[in-house]
């Protein structure tokens, strides 16, 4: 079976993650490069050992590997900020390379597999989102396609351990990306994103609250819809579940920020993420989710490259 060389930028967690994923499971993707900036990093260590070419000297020494004139999508897990300078550099000396985007930058437009990753096939950088988008904007789109969502807001929990430098470095911009890409892929009017970094021990698995305020709607067909969308989640993210029941509620006159005085139906969904434990812990689903709708998308794009 044909497949299309990757590389990935980022040694740390979730570009180590990603790389164990695509070495066991990828069907249509070659690991090809693993590019770092820490010589002693891990990741890079990591590797090695597992016949994957290394460079320690970023984007720039990727470029200068023989290996790159072969390479077909490059994975994204640095920073916002880096991922800017990231595309433009290779974007100036090969025009037609994909990028996947597992960073807050946003350069390339939203993708969350189960929503919209059809419509994005051609584009050459796409982005990830975050990771609390992946797991609550399916559950936005859900409601959506039964009724008009007038607001959505979400709140994801994270074990403290899970939340690296880059994670950190990202806050602001994790706020941002997810609350505009509720409503650019999600479909609601405004959305609102907030993260916890939860320090308990022993540490927490990712917990998200999905609350959606729509016009009034047939309940059952909502929960149906919201069930047929976690399980389609969960073909490529086995840990994700919802925790309970679906919750309703018919408001009259709720005061909205922004919106005014609504009226119709409120909609709760809690849910679980699970990492499937490959190079992180199984509390880290929040960057299992990531790295695994990172890895759904391109092989989907490289089947689509590959069939023409």
């Amino acid at each position: 079976m044909k497949k299309l060389n990757v590389a990935i930028i980022g040694s740390g967690n979730i570009g180590t993650d990603l790389m164990i994923k695509i070495l066991r499971n990828a069907q249509h993707l070659e690991m090809s490069v693993m590019v770092g900036i820490d010589p002693n990093s891990d990741g890079l260590a990591r590797a090695a050992r597992m016949g994957v070419a290394t460079t320690h000297e970023g984007v720039q020494g990727l470029t200068r590997m023989a290996q790159f004139q072969h390479i077909d999508f490059v994975f994204d897990a640095t920073s916002a900020g880096a991922h800017v300078k990231n595309d433009a550099f290779l974007r100036s000396i090969k025009p037609g390379i994909r990028l996947i985007d597992l960073t807050p930058a946003a350069i390339g437009p939203y993708c969350v597999p189960v929503v919209n990753l059809e419509q994005n096939l051609d584009q050459l950088n796409v982005n990830m989102v975050t990771c609390g988008g992946q797991a609550t904007i399916p559950m936005v789109a859900a409601v959506s396609r039964v009724a008009k969502v007038h607001y959505a807001e979400i709140v994801a929990s994270i074990a403290s351990k899970s939340a690296g430098p880059g994670t950190r470095a990202n806050i602001d911009e994790f706020t941002e990306t997810t609350s505009r890409a509720i409503e650019v892929i999600g479909g609601a009017a405004k959305g609102k994103a907030i993260i916890v970094m939860n320090p308990a021990e022993p540490p927490l698995i990712m917990r998200d609250t999905v609350f959606v305020l729509s016009e009034a709607a047939d309940q059952a067909q909502v929960e149906a819809s919201i069930i047929e969308m976690a399980q389609a989640v969960q073909a490529y993210v086995p840990g994700y579940r919802l925790k309970q029941k679906v919750q309703f509620e018919e408001v009259r006159d709720l005061k909205i920020p922004g919106l005014g005085v609504f009226s119709g139906l409120k909609t709760s969904v809690f849910l679980e993420v699970e990492g499937a434990a490959h190079y992180l812990p199984a509390y880290a689903g929040n960057l299992d989710i990531m790295t695994s709708a990172a890895m759904a998308t391109a092989e989907r794009m490289a089947l689509s490259m590959i069939n023409g």
